[in-house]
């Protein structure tokens, strides 16, 4: 029994020290929202949303007993953010992934809105702030840190250059060209479809910082090494190439031994 006792002491001194000192992530509150706020999202909430995602946030429901929108209970409201900020939500139609639009129904104001009210809901990963997405001062260190977490975290999926890449079941992960720094973050605290969840004790911020800078710095910070990009897709765009122009060459050879035995 002394021994039964121990160990479980122990265990609860571990949790209790790891529950303490363990960083969290960010939770989305809503402090700098006010109830007029909470309630002018609920009521965007229910008049867009709620037909899939239920009254409530607490997920949708159709006649197979499938799921039509999934609970975002503790979503958050960078996934609000990040959802309904790039046009994919409300989903335009159903497919493998919801697409992005550039035509965005809502304004940033009622954006804010709707998120304050999910986040009301349960914790959640927080919009980032302007001090964890601003890359103007990255040094050259940074850019190459963050270079090395993206090969090592997202290019399997995003490819080393971020131009993107085909999955499975009609998925594919998107170009980063572009993408602003705000939804860069969010994507890695939030996980969309069928992206992972990298949360702080994944990738810090710091490094989630330097991953942005190096996804946005221009030409003179990120050297091309050299060579022809084909699209900088990978070994899609090389190995077609390589097919065609082994295949080419090899068609060529054939045809000038053909014409020298004649």
């Amino acid at each position: 029994m002394a021994v039964v006792l121990l160990v479980a002491l122990a265990l609860l001194l571990v949790g209790g020290l790891y529950s303490a000192l363990a960083p969290r992530p960010a939770e989305a509150t809503t402090a700098t929202a006010t109830a007029d706020d909470v309630e002018e999202g609920r009521i965007l909430f229910l008049a867009n949303c709620a037909s899939c995602h239920g009254l409530n946030a607490e997920g949708g429901q159709v006649n197979d007993g499938l799921n039509a929108g999934p609970s975002l209970i503790g979503a958050g409201a960078a996934s609000v953010d990040f959802q309904v900020g790039t046009g994919r939500m409300p989903l335009a139609q159903s497919g493998p992934q919801a697409e992005e639009v550039s035509k965005i129904r809502f304004s940033q104001e009622q954006i804010d809105q709707m998120a304050a009210y999910v986040a009301s809901l349960a914790p959640g990963p927080a919009i980032p702030t302007e001090d964890v997405l601003d890359t103007s001062e990255a040094t050259a260190e940074e850019i190459a840190r963050g270079a090395a977490i993206f090969r090592t975290n997202c290019a399997m999926c995003h490819n080393t250059q971020g131009k993107g890449g085909a999955l499975t079941a009609g998925k594919y992960a998107p170009s980063l060209d572009g993408v602003e720094a705000r939804y860069i973050y969010e994507a890695m605290t939030t996980g969309p479809q069928s992206m992972p969840v990298f949360n702080d004790n994944t990738i810090a911020p710091e490094d989630k910082t330097a991953i942005i800078a190096w996804l946005t710095a221009d030409s003179e910070q990120r050297p091309d090494p050299g060579g022809w990009t084909l699209g900088s897709l990978g070994p899609v765009s090389e190995g077609l190439f390589a097919w065609i122009a082994g295949i080419g060459l090899l068609i060529g050879c054939s045809v000038w031994l053909g014409l020298k035995s004649s």
